[in-house]
């Protein structure tokens, strides 16, 4: 297990931490990357975040529109797998 104590940072009008490489490397985690955070059971649980980065050309709420078509449709295409 890993441990360390840190000191809670004032970062403009934030609060930070900083973490130990250590830590990050585990989790390949580097500078730059996108991170999600959940305050789960009174713990704070840090992920690498999953985020797609869309292609050129396909709008942001791409997915939701999908989302929605998906859920629309979703009989009819369980019924395609039967076929």
């Amino acid at each position: 297990m890993l441990y360390a104590d840190r000191k809670v940072l004032k970062i403009g009008n934030s609060l930070g931490v900083t973490f130990p490489m250590e830590f990050l490397q585990k989790l390949d985690i580097h500078q730059g990357d996108e991170i999600q955070m959940e305050f789960k059971d009174n713990q704070i649980v840090i992920k690498k975040s999953n985020k797609v980065n869309l292609p050129k050309g396909i709008s942001k709420d791409f997915f939701d529109v999908l989302n929605e078509t998906l859920e629309e449709y979703d009989e009819t295409i369980k019924g395609l797998v039967d076929r």
